[in-house]
Protein backbone atom coordinates (compact mmCIF):
# COMPACT_ATOMS: atom_id res chain seq x y z
CA UNK A 1 0.00 0.00 0.00
CA UNK A 2 1.10 3.25 -0.50
CA UNK A 3 1.05 6.10 2.28
CA UNK A 4 -0.42 9.47 1.52
CA UNK A 5 2.77 10.88 1.40
CA UNK A 6 4.19 8.68 -1.36
CA UNK A 7 0.87 8.95 -3.19
CA UNK A 8 0.93 12.94 -2.86
CA UNK A 9 4.04 12.59 -5.10
CA UNK A 10 2.88 9.98 -7.19
CA UNK A 11 -0.54 11.07 -8.32
CA UNK A 12 0.88 14.57 -10.32
CA UNK A 13 2.96 12.50 -11.81
CA UNK A 14 0.64 10.06 -13.71
CA UNK A 15 -1.74 12.89 -13.85
CA UNK A 16 0.63 14.29 -16.40
CA UNK A 17 1.50 11.44 -18.24
CA UNK A 18 -1.79 9.12 -18.32
CA UNK A 19 -4.18 8.48 -21.39
CA UNK A 20 -7.21 11.12 -20.21
CA UNK A 21 -10.34 10.03 -21.62
CA UNK A 22 -13.97 11.07 -21.37
CA UNK A 23 -14.55 8.57 -18.85
CA UNK A 24 -12.21 9.23 -15.70
CA UNK A 25 -10.50 6.10 -13.81
CA UNK A 26 -12.18 4.11 -11.64
CA UNK A 27 -10.81 4.89 -8.03
CA UNK A 28 -7.28 5.00 -9.36
CA UNK A 29 -5.33 5.17 -6.33
CA UNK A 30 -6.34 1.60 -5.63
CA UNK A 31 -5.35 0.62 -9.27
CA UNK A 32 -1.88 2.03 -9.18
CA UNK A 33 -1.43 0.11 -5.70
CA UNK A 34 -2.49 -3.11 -6.91
CA UNK A 35 -0.21 -2.37 -10.10
CA UNK A 36 2.86 -1.92 -7.82
CA UNK A 37 1.85 -5.17 -5.68
CA UNK A 38 2.03 -7.47 -8.18
CA UNK A 39 5.20 -6.14 -9.11
CA UNK A 40 7.23 -6.15 -5.97
CA UNK A 41 5.80 -9.49 -5.36
CA UNK A 42 5.85 -11.34 -8.92
CA UNK A 43 2.25 -12.63 -8.34
CA UNK A 44 -0.23 -13.74 -10.60
CA UNK A 45 -2.61 -11.16 -11.31
CA UNK A 46 -5.57 -12.96 -10.25
CA UNK A 47 -4.13 -13.44 -6.54
CA UNK A 48 -4.43 -10.22 -6.00
CA UNK A 49 -5.86 -9.28 -2.85
CA UNK A 50 -9.53 -8.18 -2.96
CA UNK A 51 -8.70 -5.03 -1.24
CA UNK A 52 -7.47 -3.98 -4.64
CA UNK A 53 -10.46 -4.42 -6.53
CA UNK A 54 -10.69 -6.41 -9.75
CA UNK A 55 -7.50 -8.00 -10.95
CA UNK A 56 -8.60 -7.74 -14.59
CA UNK A 57 -8.91 -4.06 -13.78
CA UNK A 58 -5.45 -3.21 -12.67
CA UNK A 59 -3.92 -6.10 -15.40
CA UNK A 60 -5.54 -3.87 -18.01
CA UNK A 61 -4.64 -0.99 -17.48
CA UNK A 62 -0.67 -2.67 -16.51
CA UNK A 63 -0.82 -4.16 -19.80
CA UNK A 64 -2.56 -1.20 -21.99
CA UNK A 65 -0.60 1.70 -20.58
CA UNK A 66 2.69 -0.44 -21.32
CA UNK A 67 2.02 -0.47 -24.93
CA UNK A 68 1.11 3.68 -24.99
CA UNK A 69 3.98 4.17 -23.34
CA UNK A 70 2.97 5.80 -20.17
CA UNK A 71 5.39 3.62 -17.58
CA UNK A 72 8.44 5.28 -19.87
CA UNK A 73 6.91 8.71 -19.69
CA UNK A 74 6.67 8.56 -15.99
CA UNK A 75 10.18 6.96 -15.60
CA UNK A 76 10.91 10.57 -17.24
CA UNK A 77 9.28 12.93 -14.94
CA UNK A 78 11.69 13.08 -12.16
CA UNK A 79 14.40 12.56 -14.60
CA UNK A 80 13.51 16.54 -15.15
CA UNK A 81 14.80 17.47 -11.75
CA UNK A 82 18.62 16.82 -13.45
CA UNK A 83 20.22 14.00 -14.50
CA UNK A 84 24.01 13.45 -13.46
CA UNK A 85 26.27 13.81 -16.17
CA UNK A 86 29.64 14.01 -14.71
CA UNK A 87 29.78 9.93 -15.10
CA UNK A 88 27.58 7.43 -16.96
CA UNK A 89 27.51 3.83 -16.15
CA UNK A 90 26.33 1.10 -19.25
CA UNK A 91 25.65 -2.33 -17.98
CA UNK A 92 23.62 -5.48 -18.61
CA UNK A 93 21.93 -8.18 -16.54
CA UNK A 94 20.40 -12.05 -17.71
CA UNK A 95 16.89 -12.21 -16.42
CA UNK A 96 15.65 -15.55 -16.35
CA UNK A 97 12.36 -16.15 -17.57
CA UNK A 98 9.20 -17.93 -15.99
CA UNK A 99 7.84 -20.70 -18.33
CA UNK A 100 4.72 -18.50 -18.27
CA UNK A 101 6.37 -15.69 -20.06
CA UNK A 102 6.84 -17.74 -23.41
CA UNK A 103 3.09 -18.26 -24.25
CA UNK A 104 1.99 -15.13 -26.58
CA UNK A 105 0.68 -15.73 -29.73
CA UNK A 106 2.89 -14.25 -32.36
CA UNK A 107 1.43 -10.96 -34.57
CA UNK A 108 3.14 -10.73 -37.41
CA UNK A 109 5.60 -12.82 -38.93
CA UNK A 110 5.98 -17.14 -37.79
CA UNK A 111 6.45 -18.02 -34.31
CA UNK A 112 10.00 -18.33 -34.76
CA UNK A 113 10.77 -14.98 -35.12
CA UNK A 114 8.06 -14.20 -32.04
CA UNK A 115 10.95 -14.48 -29.25
CA UNK A 116 13.36 -12.34 -30.83
CA UNK A 117 10.77 -9.51 -31.21
CA UNK A 118 9.66 -9.90 -27.57
CA UNK A 119 12.98 -10.13 -26.69
CA UNK A 120 13.34 -13.73 -25.34
CA UNK A 121 15.93 -16.27 -25.74
CA UNK A 122 18.62 -19.00 -24.85
CA UNK A 123 21.08 -18.71 -23.39
CA UNK A 124 23.65 -20.71 -20.93
CA UNK A 125 21.89 -18.89 -17.98
CA UNK A 126 18.47 -20.84 -19.33
CA UNK A 127 15.32 -19.23 -21.54
CA UNK A 128 15.31 -15.30 -20.73
CA UNK A 129 15.98 -11.44 -21.59
CA UNK A 130 19.12 -9.56 -21.81
CA UNK A 131 18.36 -6.06 -20.10
CA UNK A 132 20.94 -3.48 -20.06
CA UNK A 133 20.96 0.37 -18.72
CA UNK A 134 22.24 3.61 -18.76
CA UNK A 135 22.24 4.64 -15.41
CA UNK A 136 23.55 8.26 -14.33
CA UNK A 137 26.45 8.95 -11.92
CA UNK A 138 24.59 8.78 -8.93
CA UNK A 139 23.44 5.45 -9.57
CA UNK A 140 20.16 6.02 -11.31
CA UNK A 141 18.74 4.36 -14.21
CA UNK A 142 17.98 6.41 -17.61
CA UNK A 143 16.99 4.19 -20.32
CA UNK A 144 16.85 0.30 -21.03
CA UNK A 145 16.95 -2.16 -23.95
CA UNK A 146 15.96 -5.45 -24.05
CA UNK A 147 17.21 -8.19 -25.93
CA UNK A 148 16.98 -11.90 -26.11
CA UNK A 149 18.47 -13.54 -23.88
CA UNK A 150 21.78 -14.83 -25.81
CA UNK A 151 22.61 -11.17 -27.30
CA UNK A 152 25.49 -9.44 -26.80
CA UNK A 153 25.46 -6.40 -24.51
CA UNK A 154 27.37 -3.99 -26.94
CA UNK A 155 25.01 -3.94 -29.76
CA UNK A 156 22.97 -2.08 -27.39
CA UNK A 157 25.14 0.94 -25.86
CA UNK A 158 24.97 3.49 -29.17
CA UNK A 159 21.55 3.27 -29.08
CA UNK A 160 21.28 3.86 -24.56
CA UNK A 161 23.76 6.46 -24.94
CA UNK A 162 21.90 8.70 -27.33
CA UNK A 163 19.07 8.59 -25.08
CA UNK A 164 20.99 10.54 -22.37
CA UNK A 165 19.75 14.48 -22.20
CA UNK A 166 23.14 15.23 -22.67
CA UNK A 167 26.95 14.58 -23.20
CA UNK A 168 28.86 12.65 -20.19
CA UNK A 169 32.13 13.31 -19.08
CA UNK A 170 32.47 9.42 -18.59
CA UNK A 171 31.24 6.72 -19.97
CA UNK A 172 31.75 4.09 -17.52
CA UNK A 173 31.58 0.08 -18.72
CA UNK A 174 33.16 -3.02 -17.92
CA UNK A 175 34.87 -5.12 -20.12
CA UNK A 176 31.80 -6.71 -21.91
CA UNK A 177 31.95 -2.90 -23.93
CA UNK A 178 35.57 -3.51 -24.84
CA UNK A 179 35.85 -2.51 -28.33
CA UNK A 180 37.98 0.23 -30.46
CA UNK A 181 34.69 1.24 -32.86
CA UNK A 182 32.83 1.77 -29.18
CA UNK A 183 35.28 3.75 -27.36
CA UNK A 184 36.15 5.83 -30.94
CA UNK A 185 32.05 6.32 -30.58
CA UNK A 186 32.67 7.71 -27.27
CA UNK A 187 35.03 10.22 -28.06
CA UNK A 188 33.34 11.60 -30.83
CA UNK A 189 30.28 12.35 -28.56
CA UNK A 190 32.99 14.56 -26.50
CA UNK A 191 33.10 11.91 -23.72
CA UNK A 192 36.20 10.03 -22.19
CA UNK A 193 35.19 6.02 -22.05
CA UNK A 194 36.78 3.86 -18.94
CA UNK A 195 36.24 0.57 -20.44
CA UNK A 196 39.44 -2.07 -19.53
CA UNK A 197 40.15 -4.01 -22.03
CA UNK A 198 39.67 -7.90 -22.68
CA UNK A 199 43.06 -9.83 -21.01
CA UNK A 200 44.29 -10.67 -24.20
CA UNK A 201 44.34 -7.10 -25.85
CA UNK A 202 46.57 -4.25 -25.95
CA UNK A 203 46.41 -2.13 -22.77
CA UNK A 204 44.07 1.04 -23.10
CA UNK A 205 43.73 4.05 -20.87
CA UNK A 206 40.92 3.03 -18.40
CA UNK A 207 41.45 5.39 -14.76
CA UNK A 208 41.51 3.02 -11.78
CA UNK A 209 39.70 6.23 -9.77
CA UNK A 210 36.87 6.67 -12.34
CA UNK A 211 36.15 3.08 -12.60
CA UNK A 212 36.09 2.22 -9.66
CA UNK A 213 32.63 4.08 -9.18
CA UNK A 214 31.01 0.53 -11.69
CA UNK A 215 29.66 -0.45 -8.27
CA UNK A 216 27.07 2.24 -8.42
CA UNK A 217 25.40 0.39 -11.28
CA UNK A 218 25.60 -2.68 -9.70
CA UNK A 219 23.57 -1.94 -6.76
CA UNK A 220 21.13 -0.18 -8.91
CA UNK A 221 20.41 -3.90 -10.55
CA UNK A 222 20.36 -5.03 -7.07
CA UNK A 223 17.98 -2.40 -5.83
CA UNK A 224 15.42 -3.02 -9.12
CA UNK A 225 15.62 -6.95 -8.48
CA UNK A 226 14.46 -6.71 -5.15
CA UNK A 227 11.00 -5.98 -7.45
CA UNK A 228 10.48 -10.28 -7.87
CA UNK A 229 8.60 -9.23 -11.60
CA UNK A 230 12.03 -7.39 -12.69
CA UNK A 231 14.39 -10.41 -11.06
CA UNK A 232 12.10 -12.96 -12.98
CA UNK A 233 10.43 -12.17 -15.80
CA UNK A 234 6.73 -13.00 -16.09
CA UNK A 235 5.58 -10.60 -18.94
CA UNK A 236 5.01 -12.61 -22.47
CA UNK A 237 4.92 -8.92 -24.15
CA UNK A 238 8.43 -7.38 -24.26
CA UNK A 239 6.28 -3.98 -23.61
CA UNK A 240 4.57 -5.43 -20.43
CA UNK A 241 7.90 -6.12 -19.08
CA UNK A 242 9.93 -2.99 -20.11
CA UNK A 243 6.62 -1.27 -18.21
CA UNK A 244 7.79 -3.21 -14.80
CA UNK A 245 11.64 -2.10 -15.40
CA UNK A 246 10.16 1.95 -15.83
CA UNK A 247 7.85 1.74 -12.93
CA UNK A 248 10.36 0.22 -10.37
CA UNK A 249 13.28 2.56 -11.76
CA UNK A 250 10.48 5.49 -10.92
CA UNK A 251 10.23 4.33 -7.64
CA UNK A 252 14.12 4.05 -7.23
CA UNK A 253 14.45 8.18 -8.50
CA UNK A 254 11.96 9.27 -6.02
CA UNK A 255 13.29 7.31 -3.13
CA UNK A 256 16.37 9.20 -4.46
Amino acid sequence: MLTDQQWAVLAPLIEACRPHRKTQHHDLRRTIEAIIWRCQNGAKWRSLPAQFGPWWMAAQTFIRWGRLGVWERLLAMPQEQGVQLGMTFLDGTNIRAHQKAAGAAPKGGDGARRPAGEALGRSRGGYGTKVCVIADGSGRAVAFSLAPGQAHELPQAVGLLARLPGVSRWVVADRGYTSHAFREHIWNLGSRPAIPPQRHEAPVACPPRIYHNRNRVERLWARLKEWRAVATRYEKRASSFMGVLYLAATFDWLKN
